[in-house]
């Protein structure tokens, strides 16, 4: 299994996969392993992509939270966020850092993002920006999304982190976004619900990410690749670092040792050989 994070990872900085990197995944596809999107992008946010690469398999959405069967475009699972302990966490947030910039992502099978004006640059196609807050809570939700506009990310992990005590996952997702999601989620849960489908195993995934939302993908695979551009705490915990960025193949690069062409045009194998030791602790 060759597991892969879209933002920042599969996807380049315009939103596009590079042609090295579709081919890799056919020489990868070809010698038999399966490719699994595990993103933190709802099935509605992601669904284009999946088109554009021809995906038409499983894929684990929502940091975890989804299932989603891309060849039937159908959600087969789905986890809900609580709103009044959502809102709740918030508002101590809130108390102890100062006033936050928030987006919500509504409950499938819409995922509609509404958020404050001052959270997104660029406001996501399809989302809302609303002036009145307590039209945030309006819908049943999915997750949460948190920015301070000062203070860097981290405060809000870890703030936010010891407010929930466990009644909620707090993940960093990409840079000026901190998302609650409900307990127990994480992108390692989504795959080893996939992986319970699908009937591979946590030996034999290979994972790419780019964020500290990936860590537990990391973690859960046997071997984990973080992406040159990666976040320092995925440099320190993956296996492996890609000799380049989203921007410049490093997925690719890294497909390509494993799955190594032989001179009659077929691929080599697994490629397991060329796997560097996994990382003591891990």
């Amino acid at each position: 299994m060759v597991a892969t994070d879209l933002d920042g990872t599969l996807l380049r900085g315009d939103l596009t996969v590079s042609l090295r990197t579709r081919q890799a995944l056919k020489l990868a596809t070809g010698a038999g392993a399966l490719h699994l999107v595990v993103t933190g992008r709802p099935a509605s946010s992601c669904r284009r992509f999946l088109l554009e690469l021809g995906y038409s398999g499983l894929a684990v959405c929502g940091q975890g939270a989804q299932l989603y069967d891309a060849a039937t475009d159908r959600l087969l699972s789905s986890a809900a966020l609580h709103r009044d302990p959502a809102r709740a966490l918030v508002a101590a947030v809130e108390r102890e850092l100062g006033r936050l910039e928030l987006g919500v992502v509504n409950a499938a099978p819409e995922n509609r993002c509404v958020s404050t004006a001052g959270f997104f640059g660029a406001p996501p196609p399809g989302s809302e920006t609303v002036t009145d807050r307590a039209a945030l809570w309006a819908a049943p939700l999915e997750k949460v999304l948190m920015r301070h506009p000062e203070l860097p990310d981290a405060a809000v992990v870890a703030t936010a982190t010891r407010l929930a005590g466990g009644a909620m996952t707090v993940v960093h997702s990409q840079r000026g976004m901190v998302e609650l999601l409900p307990a127990g989620i994480s992108k390692a849960t989504g795959l080893a619900a996939a992986a319970e489908r699908l009937g591979f195993t946590a030996a034999g995934t290979v994972a790419f990410g780019d964020m500290p939302n990936d860590l537990p993908m990391l973690a859960w695979a046997g071997h984990g690749v973080a992406m040159a551009n990666a976040h320092p705490d995925l440099l320190a915990a993956a296996d492996e670092t890609a000799p380049a960025s989203n921007d410049a193949d490093g997925v690719a690069m890294v497909l390509e040792r494993l799955f190594a062409v032989e001179g009659d045009g077929t691929a080599a194998g697994t490629g397991t050989r060329d796997l560097p030791e996994r990382r003591a602790g891990r």
